[in-house]
């Protein structure tokens, strides 16, 4: 039997974030993300890592977070569980009229269900985690929202 074994917390295996916008990220004000006013490469750029060890097959994204950085607002049409193993996020959502915040720090998870727009915040020393989700992640769609966007 194979067995992998691998660790988020080291500085192996992590590259930058693939810039490319693919027809799954969608603008909340309708439309794709690539024809929105804002630029994906200059909000994102090295501010977010994706692991190279994780298997995505079993619908898992091992990702990292410089510190403070602030991932736009956006919602998804699955549920997702989020999983933080160093660092710590701060997420803001709004519910029933109220905006909420909960900050996540490491061996915390959250879980976002489908069509709940939230944000979130790397604290100091910066966040690393998994997103995993119920379907293959094929099924996924991002809609972004215009929070802490750089624009064109």
């Amino acid at each position: 039997m194979a067995f992998d074994e691998y660790s988020l917390i080291g500085d192996e295996g992590w590259q930058d974030m693939p810039l490319d916008l693919t027809p799954r990220y969608l603008w909340a004000g309708g439309g794709l993300l690539a024809d929105a006013p804002v630029d994906f490469a200059k909000t994102f750029g090295t501010n977010m890592k994706v692991s190279s060890n994780v298997d995505r097959s079993f619908n898992i994204n091992g990702l990292r977070c410089t510190p403070n950085f602030a991932v736009p607002r956006h919602h998804h049409n699955l549920d997702e569980l989020i999983i933080v193993f160093a660092g710590e996020f701060t997420v803001r959502w709004e519910e029933d009229g109220e905006e909420l915040s909960r900050t996540i720090g490491a061996g915390g998870f959250w879980v976002s269900r489908a069509g709940t727009a939230y944000q979130m915040t790397a604290g100091p020393e910066g966040v690393t985690y998994t997103e995993c989700w119920p379907e293959p992640m094929a099924n996924l769609l991002t809609w972004w929202h215009d929070e802490c966007w750089i624009h064109r």
